[in-house]
């Protein structure tokens, strides 16, 4: 496989991973990925960094959805069918980009409980004391440090919420009253979802920030 390039090479371990979870059979997933070298690890890995590359993404949409709706304060009333598709875009685009970080946290969770599920039962199997309890030792802080990720990924998730909901609302009611009277009603309401999503971007960065660490320190 030294011909294949690297992005070739991981969506290649993407689409086999979805294929084989698709099929119900996590263990075959497994032991697909270590005839590559891929250990759970390995998987644990790339699946954080996955997340991490999908709260980026999400970070900047969020914004360019902010900033569509703060177009209503300079907005004169024309091209209100223009200014409703931006909106509805930009509710689209994160709604779809929520749905897959979801989607990847679910996967990280999943990897990280197979992963330190075995690494417990393997720990029984060393028979030397010494190397038993420094293993069991690495065991204890490797999941301390996951937690601290598990914990920064979820409120970063359930931060997306509040926001989605606003701008939903915002579309369903721009889309049965478009007028420039109630766009111009909306106006008030930009403070709010302004404040929301710069909640929403801070908890992103410390979820960004946090995977960094995990992966140079796991």
């Amino acid at each position: 496989m030294d011909h294949i390039s690297l992005p070739k090479l991981r969506h290649f371990f993407l689409v086999l991973g979805c294929l084989i979870l698709i099929s119900g059979c996590q263990s075959a997933y497994y032991s697909a990925m270590e005839k590559f070298g891929k250990e759970k690890r390995h998987i644990l890995m790339d699946n954080v960094e996955a997340v991490q590359d999908s709260q980026t993404k999400a970070r900047e949409e969020f914004k360019d959805a902010l900033t569509r709706i703060k177009e209503l304060y300079n907005f004169d009333g024309k091209e209100l069918e223009s200014f409703y598709k931006k909106v509805k875009a930009g509710y689209e685009d994160c709604k779809d980009r929520a749905g897959q970080i979801e989607s990847r946290i679910t996967s990280v969770k999943r990897v990280a409980n197979d992963l330190f599920k075995e690494w417990e039962t393997e720990i029984t199997q060393i028979s030397d004391q010494k190397l038993k309890s420094s293993s069991r030792q690495s065991l204890s802080e490797a999941r301390i440090k996951y937690a601290r990720l598990e914990a920064v990924m979820e409120q970063s998730a359930v931060q997306m919420v509040p926001v989605l909901t606003k701008l939903k609302d915002y579309v369903l009611y721009l889309k049965h009253n478009l007028n420039a009277k109630a766009v111009g009603s909306l106006r008030t309401e930009v403070a709010s979802i302004e404040k929301e999503v710069t909640r929403l971007i801070a908890d992103m960065n410390a979820s960004i920030e946090e995977a960094n660490r995990f992966i140079n320190n796991f």
